[in-house]
């Protein structure tokens, strides 16, 4: 009434002013509906967003590539899991001239081991004297060195006390592997050569490392006749597994979850399947096996004090192809043995084959018709023992570790020999121009 209305007056909801209070309300509970998505699920809804974006995009090149590469790239990928992937490179190999050969001399006493980092700017090497290298391969230039160490110092001494006989580093280039005669097992950073552990357990010198492809599960293998499991990624052990009768004198592992072993004059090669923890026993050889290599994940390639080199395949108890006296013979005339193999090389999932000896060269083979035949290719002039031989990844070069002795013992010197690491060049034929591009000029 004193706002000067009738007090009974009926006043209709739709025209009736809002109180202040009564919009204030309003306004907070649409504000409340429209922040009812928490920071997280809006982060969940943008993510959503962004995956089917993504999505759409690899759709979409997916259908722009060529049905027939990805049907090849496939193909590819399959057969070298199976082992069936074959680069034919060996025909195209030329005779490696012997003055383009480079000699990197840092080591006093017999390189026994090296490796090439698998982005091939990199070689380490190690050797009797205890010492490890890092070479850069372009310029030559030793990057870093650890010096070895006289025997009882291991405690204070950053490097080896004794003679490095392995070395191995992992695929992604992260971990470098080396073990010893006197039972040990370092484990490097391959970047700046920082020792990052030490792996102890072998009751015997560490003869042969490898780690496992696209892993850092490392394989060992001792003169203690076992081939022990390691994480390195977490300084683990994970198992030990037994069956060879002699020393181990080398390893090798690819993708699949096993490795094989060299077993001295126990005369076998053995094939390790470590999740059934069952092992394919394999014998050819009548000497002392020194030294094996995998071609591919079906083949391998093995050689032996009695001069001979074997290639097996996986599936065969017997060589596939057997080379005696592969790097002729020694001695005199009523005395006569053959040259030991003390080194193998395989450039993977390829034909081309490497072998040393201290015959004074390294060979290169051909394997054809299968894996069942073993040519000669080429003669690269090297005095000394190699104890050691690597290709690049791109198969571009080889290198060998040479020494005045042998890795494994003294049982001869050579005085003129120098303990040094060459590098040797590969080069290739060029591939003949297509008919097309002879027209057309």
């Amino acid at each position: 009434a004193a706002a000067g209305r009738p007090i009974d007056e009926e006043v209709s909801s739709d025209s009736e002013p809002e109180s202040p209070s009564l919009g204030r309300r309003r306004r907070r509970e649409t504000a409340e509906e429209e922040v009812e998505e928490t920071p997280q699920e809006k982060k969940l809804r943008l993510a959503k967003l962004y995956l089917e974006e993504l999505r759409q995009h690899e759709e979409e090149e997916e259908e722009a590539l060529s049905t027939d590469i990805i049907g090849d790239r496939l193909k590819e990928d399959v057969l070298e899991q199976k082992g069936r992937l074959q680069r034919l490179v060996a025909k195209d190999v030329q005779p490696p001239d012997p003055a383009s050969i480079r000699v990197l001399r840092g080591h006093k006493l017999p390189v026994t081991c090296l490796v090439v980092s698998p982005d091939d700017r990199f070689i380490f090497s190690a050797s009797k004297d205890g010492s490890l290298i890092k070479w850069e391969v372009e310029s030559g230039k030793r990057l870093c060195m650890v010096p070895g160490g006289k025997k009882g110092t291991e405690e204070r001494h950053m490097g080896h006390a004794s003679h490095i006989l392995c070395m191995a580093i992992s695929s992604d280039g992260k971990y470098l592997a080396t073990g010893d005669r006197n039972k040990l097992i370092m484990i490097w950073d391959a970047a700046t050569c920082k020792r990052l552990h030490i792996f102890t357990g072998h009751r015997d010198a560490v003869s042969g490392l490898s780690f496992r492809k696209g892993t850092h599960q490392l394989y060992s293998a001792s003169h203690d006749r076992s081939v022990k499991v390691w994480n390195v990624a977490e300084n683990a052990y994970v198992e030990t597994l037994f069956g060879h009768q002699d020393v181990i004198t080398g390893l090798d592992s690819l993708s699949r979850e096993c490795c094989v072993t060299s077993g001295g004059r126990d005369g076998s090669v053995r094939l390790w399947k470590i999740p059934e923890e069952s092992q394919l026993v394999f014998s050819g050889h009548q000497g002392s096996i020194d030294c094996i290599q995998l071609i591919n994940e079906e083949h391998m390639v093995s050689g032996a004090d009695d001069g001979s080199i074997a290639l097996w395949g996986l599936t065969k108890k017997k060589p596939l192809a057997l080379a005696r006296q592969a790097h002729g013979m020694q001695g005199i005339q009523d005395l006569q043995q053959p040259y030991w193999i003390s080194a193998v090389a395989a450039l993977r999932s390829s034909d081309l084959l490497a072998t040393g000896s201290h015959s004074a060269s390294v060979k290169l083979w051909k394997c054809s018709e299968g894996f069942r035949k073993l040519e000669p290719l080429w003669d690269i002039p090297l005095v000394g023992f190699v104890n050691s031989l690597k290709f690049s990844s791109a198969g571009d070069f080889l290198v060998a570790g040479l020494g005045q002795e042998h890795r494994l013992g003294r049982w001869w010197r050579i005085k003129e020999a120098k303990n040094s690491i060459c590098i040797i060049p590969l080069k290739r034929r060029a591939a003949p121009p297509s008919p097309k591009a002879s027209d057309s000029s």
